[in-house]
């Protein structure tokens, strides 16, 4: 019987199949191991992955987690018992909030202050609004949700400065962070240099399996390493997580300046074609939303067709709209987006279109 899964030949999608099978990553892992490895101890792969992340960041520590929701979650509570402050503030469309359950409440009795619109970057006079005494305040640079905006660099050192001028501390979901390196062109530990906690994922930009890393001070990353034992997070054998990241972290610099070049070259060929529209123009980061013309359940149905009959898979998912003729969805260039050219883009999203638009014709 044969498998009903369409094949994945190409994608644009940042996490497709296709370089993610278990033979290439475990080849590609293997590569950085030799018969004298250890698997933990002060030279295993979980050891030197943290002090690599470490310097990097310009941090004193940094801390394997099993997840970037448990590290987040850490981090928010250590900020909280540390200043005997229960509350914390974010952008409406935080990761903490959004896809975690609300995680920070359910387990640690904490509250989010929802800081600014939810359609545009917080700023310091959302954070000023804020009333009540904060523990922290988180920021994610690039906003995924908002096409990987990032405010300016005057900007957001200002929002720092007012947040900490209270007695909060500040947190940074660096989950993306190269991608915010290659927007502000500058050092990884100045950017990191401005926040009390960061965290990064080994699975996003780095392309690894899972797991994250909480970077700060020796003290909060003490107080941390409590926190992740009671979450279920010391876990035993987590090598091969930190080796799969370890695999493009010398690399991964370099390659995502150039990542962000082709961002901005297939942003520009899509909004000077017309028949959709790339956000934000110029893209910040390597990543941006391709907003469509048509309705989300056409637009699924055609990148299904698109998948079946030509092995190419454009997203990960597809955006609903206030406006249900209108969907979008994210782009973030990697390794498998490199491989289209901005003109093919254009082709491609003109048949999304059509078969989208054709699809529907008809309908009630």
């Amino acid at each position: 019987m044969s498998d009903p899964t369409p094949s994945v030949r190409r994608a644009l999608f940042l996490h497709a199949p296709i370089r993610r099978k278990p033979r290439a990553m475990l080849e590609r892992m293997l590569a950085l191991v030799d018969d004298d490895t250890p698997a933990d101890g002060p030279d295993g792969p979980v050891a030197v992955l943290e002090r690599r992340l470490a310097e990097l960041l310009g941090k004193e520590r940094a801390l394997f987690f099993p997840s970037g929701t448990m590290a987040q979650q850490a981090a928010l509570r250590v900020h909280a018992d540390l200043r005997g402050r229960r509350a914390f503030a974010a952008h409406p469309q935080s990761h903490l909030d959004v896809w975690e359950g609300q995680g920070y409440n359910a387990v640690h009795g904490l509250w989010m202050h929802r800081a600014g619109d939810p359609n545009e970057l917080m700023t310091a006079g959302d954070l000023a609004a804020i009333g009540e005494p904060l523990a922290a305040a988180v920021w994610e640079l690039p906003q995924r949700d908002l096409g990987g905006l990032l405010p300016s660099w005057d900007d957001l050192r200002a929002q720092v400065d007012l947040v900490r001028a209270t007695g909060a501390a500040a947190h940074l979901d660096g989950a993306r962070i190269w991608e915010a390196q290659a927007g502000y062109r500058r050092p990884m530990d100045e950017i990191a240099g401005l926040f009390d906690s960061v965290y990064v994922s080994l699975y996003k930009s780095l392309q690894g399996v899972r797991g994250a890393v909480l970077a700060a001070d020796a003290g909060t990353v003490r107080a941390a390493e409590v926190w992740r034992r009671r979450l279920g997070g010391a876990i035993a054998d987590a090598w091969p997580l930190a080796l799969a990241a370890l695999v493009h972290l010398d690399t991964l610099g370099s390659d995502m300046a150039r990542y962000h070049e082709h961002a901005i070259a297939v942003a520009a060929a899509i909004n000077a074609d017309g028949a959709a529209r790339a956000h934000p123009d110029p893209p910040q980061a390597a990543m941006f939303h391709v907003h469509l013309p048509a309705a989300r359940r056409d637009v699924e149905r055609a990148g299904a067709e698109i998948l079946a009959e030509h092995g190419i898979q454009l997203w990960g998912r597809v955006r609903s709209a206030p406006d249900p003729t209108r969907c979008s969805f994210e782009l973030s260039v990697g390794a498998n987006a490199m491989e289209f050219t901005p003109g093919e883009v254009v082709t491609l999203l003109h048949d999304l279109l059509k078969r989208a638009h054709d699809g529907s014709a008809g309908k009630p």
